[in-house]
Formats: C-alpha cells, sequence, structure tokens
C-alpha cells in the first residue's frame, strides 16, 4: 500500500482540495462568548458610522444580507484560535468532533471579516482590533514560512505545517489581502508596523526569478510545483500584490505573461478558463475592477457576463435535473456525496449530479444582484435548516437526492460574506483599494479608468438585462 503521506506531497494545491471532504473542525473557542450576545439583526457602531445601502437593495433584502453577513462572521470569530488567529478549514456543524487543520486562505478571509464584523457592529472595535493584533503577531513572529510565503495548511494552535503541504503562491496571497485590509482600515500604529513586515518580506523575485509565470507553489522536500499560474483565473490578485511591492516587486511584463483564453456559450464571449465560477469572484472580492480595464477587458464585466453564462447554464441542465431553475443555480468547488469536488461549468465539469452550492450565487452578488439574491432566498426558505445554520448556509446540497451537507468551509463562506458586503456598500473594494500596493500593482499592470465603464459597473442594475449581449432565459 502506498504511503498517503509521501503521496500528499506530489498533490497540487487543486488537488489538495480533493482531500478536505473528510475533514471536520471542533467546537468553538472560548472567545465566543462576548460576540453571541449580539442580536444579529441589530447593528451596533459606536463610532456613529453610516452604511448606506445601494437604492438597487430594498430594506428587506438589506435584513436578509445582514442576517447572512451576522452568520458568516460568526464562522470566523468562533473557529479562530484566538492566539492565533489561524481560521480552521472547515466546520462540522452537525456533530462536531476535533481537528487542527488551519487554512491560510481562510484566515486571509477571516481578517477581512473582522473589518466588516466592526464595522457592522457585530463585534466591538476593541474586540476586533485584539484579534487582529494577535494574527499578525503570530504570523510575523511564529508562523513558519519560506520566503515570506506562507504552507498552505497549518495547525491552528501552533502554527506546524500540516499534510506536508506546499508553500503556497495563491493562498498567501488571499492571506496579504486580508492582511492590506485590516491595514487600512484600523489605521493601528501596530497594526500598520506588522502589516509592512508581512508584506515586505514575501519575495516575489524568489518565486519568479526564472519565469514570468508563477508556480503554485514549493515544497522543502521537492523545490517548485511544475503547474504554473498561466491561465486567467483566481490568480489576478496574486499577480497584482507581486506588481505592486516594493521590497520585492515582479517584473511588469509578468502580468501580460499568462493567457486570456475566450470561451463562447449560447453566442456569448467571455474570457474564462476550465474552473468553477470562483475564478471569476476570488480576486474581485477585494481589488475593485470596476471602472477599470487593462490592454485586455474590463475584469469586472467580464465576470457578470461569465456569471449570467454559469446562470444559463445551470438553467439548460433543468431537462436532466429538475432542480436547476432561475429560482436554484450555482455549481462551483464544494462537498459532495463523492468528498470535495472540483466541478462547474460551462463547459461541464464534474460530474454534475444535480448538487447545488450556495457560495456559488453569494460569491456572485455584485456581479448579478437580483438573479443571485433570487437563489440566496429560495434556498434558505425553502430549504429551512437542511441547508441553514449557524454559520449560514452549508457547503453544498442536492434536493433531488435530499442529501445536505454536514460541512461549513471557510473560503466558501468567506467568498459569501466579502462579496454580501460589496453588494452592500462596497465597504472592502474601498478600504483595499486605499493600499498603495493594490493602486501600484494595478498602475504597473497598465490598467487606466473609464467613466464610461465606472458609470456601468457601478450600477449592478444595468446587468445583464440591459445590454444586448444578454437574453432572458429565467428558467
Amino acid at each position: 500500500m502506498a504511503d498517503g503521506r509521501h503521496e500528499s506531497r506530489e498533490l497540487t494545491r487543486r488537488e489538495w482540495l480533493r482531500r478536505l471532504a473528510g475533514t471536520a473542525a471542533l467546537t468553538p473557542f472560548a472567545g465566543w462568548n462576548r460576540l453571541s450576545q449580539i442580536p444579529v439583526s441589530k447593528e451596533h457602531r459606536p463610532r456613529g458610522e453610516q452604511i448606506i445601502k445601494p437604492k438597487t437593495l430594498s430594506d428587506q433584502d438589506d435584513a436578509f444580507l445582514q442576517e447572512i453577513e451576522a452568520a458568516n462572521f460568526r464562522y470566523f470569530w468562533e473557529q479562530a484560535n484566538p492566539e492565533t488567529g489561524i481560521v480552521r478549514d472547515r466546520c462540522n456543524v452537525r456533530t462536531p468532533d476535533k481537528s487542527d487543520l488551519g487554512s491560510i486562505a481562510a484566515t486571509g478571509f477571516g481578517l477581512t471579516a473582522l473589518c466588516i464584523g466592526e464595522k457592522r457592529g457585530f463585534i466591538s472595535r476593541a474586540d476586533a482590533k485584539e484579534r487582529v493584533l494577535n494574527t499578525l503577531r503570530f504570523h510575523w513572529k511564529t508562523l513558519p514560512n519560506h520566503r515570506g510565503f506562507f504552507y498552505h495548511w497549518a495547525n491552528i494552535n501552533t502554527g506546524e505545517r500540516l499534510w506536508d503541504s506546499e508553500v503556497s503562491s495563491i493562498d498567501t496571497a488571499i492571506l496579504l489581502c486580508g492582511i492590506l485590509t485590516c491595514r487600512q482600515h484600523f489605521e493601528h500604529s501596530e497594526i500598520s508596523m506588522l502589516a509592512n513586515d508581512i508584506f515586505n518580506r514575501v519575495d516575489w523575485g524568489w518565486l519568479s526569478e526564472d519565469t514570468s509565470i508563477l508556480p503554485h507553489g514549493w515544497r522543502p522536500e521537492s523545490g517548485f510545483l511544475q503547474n504554473r499560474w498561466d491561465n486567467y483565473s483566481e490568480m489576478m490578485m496574486m499577480y497584482l500584490l507581486g506588481l505592486g511591492s516594493e521590497s520585492h516587486p515582479l517584473p511588469a511584463e509578468s502580468w501580460n505573461a499568462w493567457k486570456r483564453t475566450t470561451f463562447e456559450y449560447d453566442g456569448i464571449r467571455y474570457i474564462g478558463s476550465f474552473a468553477p465560477i470562483f475564478v471569476h469572484q476570488y480576486s474581485q472580492a477585494w481589488f475593485d475592477f470596476r471602472g477599470k480595464h487593462d490592454r485586455y477587458t474590463d475584469y469586472f464585466r467580464n465576470s457578470v457576463i461569465a456569471t449570467d453564462v454559469h446562470r444559463r447554464f445551470c438553467i439548460d441542465m433543468a431537462g436532466e435535473f429538475s432542480d436547476y431553475s432561475g429560482d436554484l443555480w450555482g455549481i462551483t468547488a464544494s462537498d459532495s456525496t463523492r468528498g470535495y469536488v472540483v466541478w462547474g461549468g460551462p463547459p461541464s465539469t464534474g460530474p454534475i449530479d444535480g448538487t447545488v452550492v450556495p457560495c456559488a450565487a453569494g460569491g456572485s452578488l455584485p456581479f448579478l444582484q437580483g438573479p443571485a439574491l433570487r437563489v440566496l432566498r429560495t434556498m434558505k426558505d425553502r430549504y429551512g435548516n437542511g441547508v441553514w445554520c449557524q454559520y449560514g448556509f452549508v457547503d453544498a446540497f442536492n434536493p433531488l437526492t435530499n442529501w445536505y451537507d454536514h460541512d461549513v468551509i471557510g473560503i466558501d463562506t468567506g467568498i459569501t460574506m466579502v462579496m454580501v458586503e460589496n453588494a452592500r456598500s462596497g465597504f472592502v473594494w474601498e478600504t483595499f483599494m486605499k493600499s498603495p500596493e493594490a493602486q501600484r500593482g494595478m498602475t504597473r499592470a497598465g490598467f487606466q479608468s473609464s467613466p464610461a465603464l465606472e458609470l456601468q459597473d457601478k450600477n449592478p442594475a444595468s446587468y445583464p438585462y440591459a445590454s444586448g449581449q444578454f437574453g432572458q432565459k429565467t428558467d
């Protein structure tokens, strides 16, 4: 029998995802008691700040999204070690058991969640700041790293590398986005110092010393992974952060080195890849591409188009899977009855079996506000406690087989929370984009602003049906 530990050293980042299905998480940390006393339907903003919701959201819609965010925030507060700040990769919400598996990417979402939570009044500024400081201190002084890049999986209590995981380029990038968001939001001297130190330690030149196409990661046992970030995907944030670094910047030509392949579905063309819908969401959780374009495209509009194409793709499968409709669509990498599956489309990747993944719609909210909100409401209203728990939606479910996941996954909860907030207020975009690193990265990549694009991109009601590229496929 092959040694599983030896085999694990050869897995790529996306192959790692398939290994996660059997990993549960443990019960909440003691620090949750302070937060659990806050009613989720109310906002407490001691600084007297006012959050203005977009005119396209009704009071009822905004209250529903507030409920989702409050539940999502509980995950990041409750399922993180309060001393290290590392967030658990996942949590079994039905029958919790003990696991020490932490995710660096989930921690990046968790740091962003602390900013949102403080802004929305889910937690006091003092408590949020304390958690951020503990997290940054641990990541600067204690958490193992190589050339500033962190291991994909770590013990939530000690920071020890787990599963012989790789030093991950993309997961480090997600963490850095959360760190920079905290720096800009809290404007606190030690937070700023630690954030600068952690960011400036990352040696992008080492990662790109022999290529403009960045590798997925590195292992001390075998060196750089063979797989490269050579096609459009969630990696745009990584290239932009590297371009924005002052201490170890990527060469400017790295932005033009990766492929932007044109896909077509039902007569609609867009830049895509053979990957789930999350690739159109992750970078745009922090980087605000609205009203901007490089020499290739307007990436915000591209995500709008790709998301509507995915919606159409799901509806077109209704003859085979009767649960899919305008009320219920969305497939992205998730749990399933067969374990963790990287599925979606178009083109169809799977095999798809009628499973619905809530974060597919949750992460799409800024792009297709009305259709995505319709799905979120349908899931909660129609399936109730089967899909809803104290942390929001479970990771996936299949109404055709009456299967409901027992786990919540950190990164899927994170993309939902961050994109819900962006759809409600643009808070994460506005906060993160104040960072000089983000601005410098987009400038070096050749992005230019367009007032006409900005007017369209910042009006979600103008998509998708206001454009002749989109049809009226609704069921």
